[in-house]
């Protein structure tokens, strides 16, 4: 199946409009501004965004800025929440000096986070989910954590589906295989740092080692993971001479 390019402008056109209007709904229910507590985690997403990944088999990478995007999303409004997912996207997506900066890639990027991140800002602030017999706080948590999931994952499998042809079921369940722990090991820093911050306040917010080391881990992971998938077709044509 041949790429389809206006199908692709389409669909970043409606993927903007979607976070545009998304922020705008989520805004409209958003509580006081955290200013100072706000450019904290900004600043840790930011940093974090730059300690990138390169997912094996998949023409991406996934950086280890998401606690810090969840934290946002519990802690903050869902303007200052998409407005730390924006700009720690950029961030992430900006090219190397030797790089070049593509205006719709970083479009895309930009207003799938903000999408998700004003997805599950709704969730988490749902009043009658949180209603519910049924609901706690980490249910709740577990919940937003899912609607990130799915606004960051879909969209990415949609614009590879249009842009190099590939199927979309195929490459959403690579994605999802790739990255769901990741999800769910965030979830639960995210739950961690919230109830260390009731008792200890800001200092909760210096887990910026043990993202590192989860990147450090991942990026090894990964590599061998790559290194394998280049090496399977020489392995098995050498098996098949024996």
């Amino acid at each position: 199946m041949k790429p389809n390019t206006r199908l692709t402008q389409t669909f970043i056109g409606l993927m903007a409009l979607a976070a545009m209007a998304s922020t705008l709904y989520a805004s409209l229910a958003s509580h006081t501004l955290h200013t100072a507590y706000a450019l904290a985690v900004l600043a840790l997403a930011a940093a974090t965004s730059r300690m990138k990944i390169k997912l094996p088999g998949i023409d991406g990478n996934m950086s280890v800025n998401l606690p810090f995007l969840l934290m946002a999303v519990v802690n903050l409004s869902a303007l200052e929440a998409v407005l730390i997912a924006s700009v720690s996207t950029v961030v992430q997506c900006w090219p190397k000096s030797d790089g070049k900066f593509k205006p719709q890639q970083m479009l895309f990027n930009v207003s799938m986070m903000a999408f998700a991140t004003s997805m599950a800002n709704l969730i988490w602030n749902a009043g009658w989910l949180g209603k519910a017999a049924w609901a706690s706080e980490p249910l709740m948590l577990a919940s937003a954590t899912a609607a990130f999931f799915l606004g960051q994952t879909a969209p990415v499998a949609g614009i590879i589906k249009l842009a190099e042809g590939a199927a979309m079921r195929r490459v959403w369940l690579g994605i999802a295989q790739l990255s769901f722990p990741y999800y769910v090991l965030s979830a639960g820093l995210t739950s961690m740092v919230n109830a260390v911050n009731r008792h200890l306040g800001w200092p909760a917010l210096l887990i910026f080692p043990v993202m590192y080391g989860i990147h450090q881990s991942y990026r090894l992971y990964f590599a061998r993971a790559a290194e394998a998938l280049r090496t399977a077709p020489l392995v098995k044509v050498a098996g098949a001479g024996i």
